[in-house]
């Protein structure tokens, strides 16, 4: 018995007009992944039986006029329920689709202005103490495939070298090792952040046994004190016993 659960019962992602570019990769993929994105993608038309249909005709006219429902359902689940109240007049999944591209994309003037906006966002981005290399990193690729979703490129190299100005001064050591090793301006983003990762973490492990090591002096202390005091307290009973005698 196979375990594993189908794609078609995955749910779609969901739309709720914030974002679309982002949700519109995801979503052709996701159609796509169920078959039905030929019914999105053009116009799907489905044929008239004859009056004497093959086996055959029969057959494809059920799946072409299933795929396009399935599309079409697909579609309006996919939304929120604000959006739908626009789209549910729309007869075909291709229509519902162009209607959210249009609506939703943006015109070139609106995508140039969206594209400065992120960029603007990357450029003022300063990693903090508190942050860690993956959650810094993380945050700056969010941002940056954002401004590639808009048809604007953004090299690695660019995010490299951002990285490399706006880290913390803990890292100058890294950054040091890696100038001595390589030419930094031919470094690839996985390899400075594997190389910043790796000395976050040899900090971490030296923190914890630093850690572990006064807490471990802090019980010897603590059990020191009590062997003390329980010998000091059997010589006051000795003496308190002779003194009697």
């Amino acid at each position: 018995m196979n375990s594993e659960m189908p794609f078609t019962a995955v749910a779609p992602p969901v739309f709720d007009g914030i974002n679309y570019q982002v949700w519109a990769v995801r979503m052709e993929a996701y159609l796509d992944a169920n078959d039905l994105w030929e019914a999105v993608e053009q116009v799907y038309e489905v044929p008239t039986l004859s009056d004497n249909p093959t086996v055959a005709q029969i057959k494809n006219h059920r799946e072409k006029k299933q795929r396009t429902s399935k599309a079409k359902a697909t579609l309006f689940a996919a939304v929120s329920p604000t959006i739908f109240y626009r789209i549910m007049t729309l007869k075909t999944a291709k229509e519902i689709w162009d209607f959210l591209k249009g609506e939703y994309e943006g015109n070139e003037r609106i995508k140039g202005m969206q594209v400065l906006n992120l960029i603007r966002e990357f450029e003022l981005q300063k990693m903090k103490e508190s942050e860690t290399i993956k959650e810094y990193s993380n945050k700056l690729l969010s941002i940056v495939n954002n401004v590639r979703l808009l048809g604007t490129d953004f090299s690695d190299s660019r995010i490299v070298q951002k990285i490399l100005v706006t880290i913390p001064e803990k890292f100058e050591t890294t950054i040091s090792s890696l100038e001595n090793s390589k030419d930094l301006s031919s470094i690839t983003l996985a390899e400075l952040l594997n190389a910043l990762q790796a000395q976050e973490q040899r900090r971490l492990m030296r923190q914890e046994r630093t850690v572990e090591g006064a807490f471990f002096i802090k019980s010897q202390n603590y059990r020191d004190g009590k062997n003390r005091k329980k010998t000091e307290q059997q010589v006051w009973r000795l003496c308190i016993q002779h003194q009697k005698q």
